[in-house]
């Protein structure tokens, strides 16, 4: 054999199973993307791999030969082919890399060249190297070159097994959820597969709520789900964690708790003091929360009296709810259910009705905005010449309700809450009607309206300056009372006779300043609030700075 001849084939080794895939190729275009951990395999017309290749397809595994051209359009001698494949290696771990060729073959692990047995040979050479592949995804790359004759090539890579050799942990399971089957009882939990090629299997542990998880595990499986068949169904809390393990006995650490409380087969009792009242926006129907402390949701069923609801309940997990879909002058009859976190069903509230009125003719407000404050959301409308009477309507985590009348283009929410509120404003013409509603405008406070503003903060003096030209530290906190109030930050300022900061904003408590002057200088510090209210009293730090 005296020419140069490259040839390719591609091998893929499934490290859960130990061995070779069977062999399988199919054809694919030069443009053409080959799913890992299938190879891309390229023919070229010489061993340089220069050009474009003649032919593109896909091969499972790597272990051909030829004795005369592989493809249309290639010589029977000096012809390369190429391997490439990129896949995720899960956590890695210590891997064999084994080629063999009759003549020449490269194998190269990101682009680092592994295995180099590029010669012209008359018999099979072949070679076996360790390496460790870290975690994550990898592209490993077969090069062979047929000089003359015969063309052979094989490739395989396999994970080491051995627990003296591989001491890498597989990666903890990913997508891991939980579902329950009220009626049957059984929980089921499913996870994603991992990507470690010497995985053996998935241990799964259980723990009721308030103990740890035991040695034993619940269950062994090679699946990426398990059904619990006997879980307890007493009503109590339990946590299931999923932990992969390799051939070498290397365990992962556990999955995210996933919990599920077991049916109870006790219902919430049905909700009282339940309301409706017709508006130009919607029928709103309020209740009294339930007294049962698992309860979930609230279902709210409604329609047009002597009908049923044919689109369904609206589930809400407040205590109050808005049909925006019912018509206007017809009566609606509504009611309730609670339901708890089984999936028990309460039995129903008793019937409230309701009509949604038709909107008086006065137009609608216009413009509305909001703007927020520490001390309250303030609502803004366009004021027409005419303008008389609105009502203001807020909805937080259930339906609308009113929350105050205005003569006038604007109202302040001195209670508005923390999170996510909703707001419309009607007019009232005077025989009381109601508009039809402003368009809804929705906000997200950080924290609930307060009157008072910040505390003075509570400082401590970490560093004085000293020796002199060192930066002067000082730690703010949150004052008396203020420990879980939302800060934007604290405005200080230092100055004295060893200098001045100029008013600076910290947002963390940390303050810093390199004093140019030695000589006694007083630190002042305001809390500032999430909307930029300053505290009405300061705290001060008297020190001196010095060598």
């Amino acid at each position: 054999m005296n020419s140069a001849r490259r040839t390719t084939a591609s091998t893929l080794v499934l490290a859960t199973a130990g061995a070779l895939l069977g062999a399988s190729v199919s054809t694919a275009s030069a443009a053409t993307t080959c799913t890992s951990p299938v190879f891309k395999r390229q023919f070229f017309g010489n061993t340089a791999f220069s050009g474009t290749a003649k032919k593109t397809d896909c091969d499972s595994v790597i272990d051909q030969s030829w004795s005369g051209a592989p493809a249309t359009g290639l010589p029977k001698d000096n012809f390369g082919v190429r391997w490439s494949v990129t896949r995720d290696f899960g956590s890695g771990g210590p891997f064999a890399l084994t080629a063999s060729g009759l003549d020449g073959i490269r194998v190269y692990l990101d682009g680092t060249r592994r295995i180099d047995l590029w010669k012209n040979v008359s018999s099979t050479v072949q070679k076996t190297v360790h390496v460790t592949i870290p975690s994550g995804k990898h592209t490993l790359r077969v090069d062979y070159a047929n000089f003359t004759g015969a063309a052979k090539v094989r490739f395989t890579y396999t994970p080491r097994t051995s627990a003296a050799v591989d001491q890498v942990k597989p990666l903890v399971p990913a997508g891991t959820s939980l579902s329950y089957d009220a009626a049957t009882g059984k929980a089921k939990l499913t996870w994603t597969k991992n990507k470690e090629m010497d995985l053996a299997g998935y241990r799964v542990y259980r723990r009721l709520k308030g103990t740890s998880f035991g040695s034993a595990p619940l269950a062994t499986t090679t699946s990426t789900s398990y059904t619990d068949t006997a879980l307890p169904m007493t009503g109590d809390t339990y946590y299931y964690e999923v932990r992969a393990y390799d051939k070498a006995a290397n365990t992962s650490a556990g999955t995210a708790d996933q919990g599920v409380t077991t049916v109870d087969r006790t219902a919430p009792g049905e909700p009282t003091g339940v309301t409706a009242k017709g508006t130009t926006a919607g029928n709103t129907v309020a209740w009294q929360a339930s007294g049962a402390a698992d309860v979930h949701h609230y279902e709210v069923w409604g329609a047009p009296e002597g009908q049923q609801d044919a689109d369904g309940p609206g589930l809400v997990t407040g205590t109050s709810f808005t049909d925006v879909r019912a018509d206007t002058g017809t009566a609606y009859v509504y009611r309730v259910y609670a339901v708890d976190g089984a999936g028990n069903v309460s039995p129903a509230s008793a019937p409230v009705t309701a009509t949604r009125p038709e909107p008086s003719g006065t137009p609608a407000p216009a413009g509305l905005t909001a703007t927020l404050h520490d001390d309250r959301t303030e609502l803004r409308w366009d004021l027409p010449e005419d303008s008389g009477q609105y009502n203001v309507y807020r909805r937080t985590d259930g339906g609308f309700s009113a929350i105050g009348s205005v003569r006038g283009g604007g109202w302040d929410d001195i209670v508005a809450p923390a999170g996510e509120a909703s707001y419309y404003v009607v007019a009232v013409d005077g025989t009381g009607a109601e508009s039809a509603p402003s368009d809804v405008l929705t906000v997200d406070r950080l924290t609930r309206a307060t009157q008072t503003g910040p505390a003075a903060p509570s400082l401590t003096l970490v560093s004085a300056g000293i020796p002199a030209r060192s930066p002067v530290k000082v730690t703010a906190a949150p004052g008396a009372g203020d420990e879980d109030r939302v800060l934007k930050g604290y405005s200080w300022e230092i100055e004295g006779a060893c200098g001045a900061s100029g008013t600076q904003l910290s947002t963390t408590g940390d303050i810093s300043w390199t004093p140019p002057y030695n000589g006694p200088c007083t630190a002042t510090v305001y809390a500032v609030d999430a909307y930029g209210r300053q505290s009405g009293q300061s705290s001060t730090l008297e020190f001196f700075v010095g060598r």
